[in-house]
Formats: C-alpha cells, structure tokens, sequence
C-alpha cells in the first residue's frame, strides 16, 4: 500500500480520502475546516496541520479543491517540493482546462506525474466508492494514478493528454445542466396538463423522452428512484456547483469559437436559481422556478 496526501475533505473529498483509507493506503489529510479533519481521522486518515506535512513523502497525492487558482496554488507552494521523487498528483477538483494543462506541465518539469481526472457521480457515489473518472495525462501517468482511482471509484476511464478529463467534465455536466432543465419543464408542462407525474414518467421513462436526468434524478418527489427531490432538494449536487461547472463550459466555448446555445441559457437560469437564494439547493430544484413561471 502506499502513502498518499489528501487536500481537501469537503463533500466530496472526505467520502474519497475515507475509500483510500478503507483500502489500506496510509492517508495523510489536510483541509482547512476541522470538522472535516476530525471526520477524516475517524475514517482512518491521519490528519495533518497544513498541505505540506499531507504530501511530504507521499507517492500519491489527491487534491479535491473549489478552482483553478487554489490547484495552482496548493501544488506550486506545497506539493511539487514535498512529494517522493517521482509520485503522482491526480487533480480531482473540476477547473479550466488552461490551469490543469499549466499544471501538469509544471509537474513533467519536477520528474512528476500528474493527471486531472475529475469526477462524475455525487456525494452518495463519493462515499460508496462508486464514482466516476474523467482522466487527463500521458498514459504513464494514468497508469500510475489508475490504481488509486479504481480504489474511489467504479469507472475510471483516460480521456486523452493533460486536460482532456476537464474538457470531458465541462462537456458532460453541461449537457446535465441543459438535460435537467429540459427534464424539469416538462413535468412541471404535463403538471399544468392535468397529467399525473407518476403516469408522466412511466410513460417518457420507456419512451424517446427517456434521459437521465429522468430516470435515475427524477427532479419530482415520489416518481421513480430516491432523489433529492424527496428531502426538500436538500443534498446531492448544489445549484451553485451545477453554475460553475456552467461557467467553465461556457469560457470554453468562448476559448474555442463553440456555439453553445443549449449551454449558455441553462447557465443563464441557474444563475438566477442561484441569485434568488438557491446556491445550496440541489440543481434539480429549478423545478419550482419552472413551475412558478418565473424563469
């Protein structure tokens, strides 16, 4: 097993750190908030006082960090000079695709490995160890890093060369964004119909409107599967993350001369599901935006 440094414990981070643990690896785990920390040591990681303690000797180190500027900041002042000679540093914060590049260029100047390799499935996925990866970077580095992610997650799949997890990310929650709204209109249409939701999906969930955001997220409490929807659209993936992963797909779009269309009004109406005090509701909850009219 090996010694592997993990930087931030947050929603998604703790659940992942705890999966490495539970797999035997010897976790040193560093987040600003105690609270996580505290959660972090009862999971079997070691928690330590700053970054830089977490990736000294390390042959692995994750990082699960809000942005861009943080990754750059974490692996210029902490990680670079801390890990073993040779490790790899597996990025699974979902930023642009200019910093993960920037990186793990930087890294391949070190004698480093890195990769971004950012996730797909939520909080419940984190904690069961049944996540999602997108992976950018040589294949040498995936081949180190892929270990350690199969001990996370249930797919980890290479995408390509340093970015590409991030362009894979961008892309896919994206047409998440636009799909869940699509999905949520149309309840909230058949609703005003007179149409019985439950009769709705049952009928669109075996028909060409199937979709995930449908089957497996149904945004509408009691229809199909346990979602947010049930508790009050409290839990799973916040409103204002949906909105930034908007954003970094819209800045690419902008970047590459993308027409977007589909993209850019779904980021528009999370924005405003966001101002109007909905950052920590769960995305599927623009639902009652929708049925108020309001959109």
């Amino acid at each position: 097993m090996a010694r592997i440094g993990f930087i931030g414990l947050g929603n998604m981070g703790g659940g992942m750190a705890a999966n490495l643990a539970k797999a035997g690896h010897d976790v040193r785990a560093f987040d600003l908030s105690a609270e996580a920390l505290a959660r972090a040591k009862a999971a079997g990681c070691l928690a330590e006082a700053d970054a830089v303690e977490a990736a000294t000797g390390a042959q692995a180190v994750v990082t699960m960090l809000p942005a861009g500027a943080h990754v750059a900041q974490v692996y210029g002042d902490a990680l670079f000079d801390a890990v073993e000679p040779g490790a790899v540093l597996i990025d699974c914060s979902t930023i642009d695709v200019d910093t993960a590049k920037a990186v793990a260029e930087a890294a391949r100047a070190k004698g480093l490995h890195a990769v971004d390799a950012p996730v797909s499935g939520g909080i419940a996925a984190a904690n069961a160890g049944a996540l999602t990866f997108m992976v950018g970077g040589s294949d040498a580095a995936f081949a180190k890093a892929e270990p350690f992610l199969s001990d996370m997650g249930k797919a980890v799949i290479h995408a390509g060369t340093s970015g590409a997890g991030q362009a894979a990310k961008m892309c896919n929650n994206m047409l998440l964004g636009a799909s869940m709204i699509a999905t949520c209109e149309a309840f909230a249409l058949a609703e005003k119909l007179g149409l019985d939701p439950q009769t709705f999906y049952d009928i669109s969930s075996v028909s060409s409107g199937q979709c995930w955001s449908m089957t497996s997220y149904c945004p509408v409490a009691g229809v199909g599967p346990e979602t947010p929807a049930d508790r009050g659209y409290q839990g799973g993936f916040a409103a204002a993350l949906m909105l930034k992963d908007l954003r970094l797909a819209m800045q690419a779009a902008a970047g590459t001369g993308a027409d977007t269309p589909m993209g850019a009004r779904a980021a528009e109406l999370y924005a405003r599901f966001v101002e109007d005090g909905n950052a920590a509701t769960d995305f599927s909850g623009i639902i009652q935006t929708l049925r108020n009219g309001a959109a």
